[in-house]
């Protein structure tokens, strides 16, 4: 065992296997999609700047719809959240994007010829309300919620 074999291991299995030649490609292109600019893959920093603002947004219409909650309360919090599902689920099975996605330039595609219906847009968006699936991603940035409804993020504008 040498330096080498420990820095392989540090790095990762996807670094030691492009060690020995092997080529993932860019996030989106075994789907067709650019590199970069309009139409590829949204990178994780828009979407967590759409995700900040559809949670700014829920906590706001929180605040205005229930205002005898207390603001850090379980009560508050099972309120912002069924409030920021329930955007999610409106605006992305109606324009395919929600308010965040639209401000950060992002929109939901299938990644086969299918129409992302109401049932995947809900069960997309239990998954998002869990957290979990939605960090662990692929090489093509797509969450497990992502990954169990057919669906991809792509940038709608540079």
């Amino acid at each position: 065992m040498d330096r080498k074999d420990i820095g392989s291991w540090l790095s990762g299995p996807k670094a030691a296997l492009e060690d020995q030649g092997m080529d993932f490609g860019y996030p989106g292109q075994r789907f067709g999609l650019p590199k970069q600019g309009m139409g590829s893959v949204a990178r994780m920093g828009r979407r967590i700047v759409a995700l900040t603002l559809d949670w700014t947004a829920a906590i706001l219409v929180t605040h205005l719809v229930f205002p005898d909650l207390v603001y850090g309360s379980e009560g508050f919090a099972a309120a912002t959240l069924g409030v920021f599902a329930a955007e999610v689920i409106v605006l992305t099975s109606t324009t395919g994007a929600t308010f965040g996605y639209k401000i950060a330039g992002i929109k939901l595609i299938s990644v086969s010829s299918k129409r992302i219906n109401f049932l995947k847009v809900l069960a997309r968006t239990a998954l998002l309300c869990l957290v979990v699936p939605a960090v662990i991603w692929d090489r093509d940035g797509r969450g497990l919620h992502d990954k169990a409804v057919g669906t991809l993020t792509m940038r709608t504008r540079p």
